[in-house]
């Protein structure tokens, strides 16, 4: 059962990548945090990423080069845990940003994306083969969100993702399915993030969704726990929560987030993505937010 969840979990978040982000944000800056509250655990990132269209001709063909950075700081309680905090508390995550779009004909685009990087928290003077992360994703898109012939507006996505920097090293399939239903309501369908929207305005709107969140990042000089020793620092969050936006400035949108973690697995690893020791596994509160630029 946990091999099946641990698939289950990479397709949502793996496909998630390419949902957010879709070759459209030119630039993006949000906060996390997850406060201990109950917990003897909190986490929180500041993650800050821009991309730089050029168009290559007519056709509506694009290559975007960008960087997507985090900064996460971990802070822990009094409770003891069998390894330096020192050695845990802070990670980063910088990655490159290599993306290529152009349509396919009146219906069908095409998009592709390399991301290698670098995951780790740097305790070590230079970085180890183990710290470089590689990501790929390619996506086939028919969007009629605004086709003013189509009954009801609706995009379809579909593709596959490729990984390092989630602990499962394979392709994995992704579907999304957009539609809007109603003069003020639409809906995405899919995974990682289903979500219902509510158009107040133009310039307003409010989501009920849920989704999958965490990381993956390479240990360096890390410690001994019970003969093991830890190689990779992973947290997964299931979440559900409300979502609002402010769209304003045409390309600018606002976005403040608050959800319930409905499943989270903070774990210490081995270089074979098994658990060597589990952090935390409380639930608990989620608060982010953001600022997008979008095409």
């Amino acid at each position: 059962m946990n091999f099946i969840k641990n698939i289950f979990c990479s397709i949502l978040f793996l496909a998630g990548i390419i949902c957010q982000a879709q070759l459209a944000d030119l630039a993006r800056i949000d906060y996390t945090i997850l406060p201990a509250k109950d917990s003897d655990f909190e986490f929180n990132r500041t993650r800050a990423s821009f991309n730089y269209p050029i168009k290559l001709n007519d056709n509506q063909t694009y290559l975007f080069l960008g960087l997507d950075y985090s900064n996460i700081n971990i802070t822990y309680g009094d409770e003891e845990v069998p390894f330096d905090r020192d050695d845990l508390n802070g990670f980063q995550l910088i990655v490159v940003n290599i993306g290529y779009t152009s349509k396919i004909n009146e219906k069908w685009r095409f998009g592709a994306r390399l991301t290698p990087g670098v995951s780790s928290n740097l305790r070590a003077s230079d970085l180890d083969i183990k710290d470089i992360v590689f990501s790929s994703d390619v996506v086939f898109i028919n969007d009629k969100k605004d086709d003013p012939t189509a009954l009801k507006p609706n995009r379809l996505i579909l593709g596959v993702s490729y990984s390092q920097n989630r602990g499962f090293p394979f392709p994995l399939p992704f579907i999304s399915y957009y539609r809007k239903f109603a003069e003020k309501f639409s809906y995405n369908f899919g995974v990682p993030k289903s979500n219902i929207q509510y158009h107040i305005s133009d310039a307003h709107r409010i989501k009920v969704y849920a989704q999958l969140d965490g990381f993956t990042s390479n240990i360096q000089q890390g410690t001994t726990i019970n003969d093991e020793r830890p190689e990779r620092f992973n947290m997964s969050l299931i979440l559900s929560g409300l979502q609002y936006e402010f769209h304003f400035k045409e390309h600018f949108e606002f976005y403040l987030r608050s959800a319930y973690i409905l499943d989270r697995s903070v774990q210490l690893r081995d270089s074979r993505n098994n658990e060597i020791f589990e952090i935390d596994n409380s639930n608990g509160f989620s608060l982010s937010t953001g600022l997008r630029i979008k095409i």
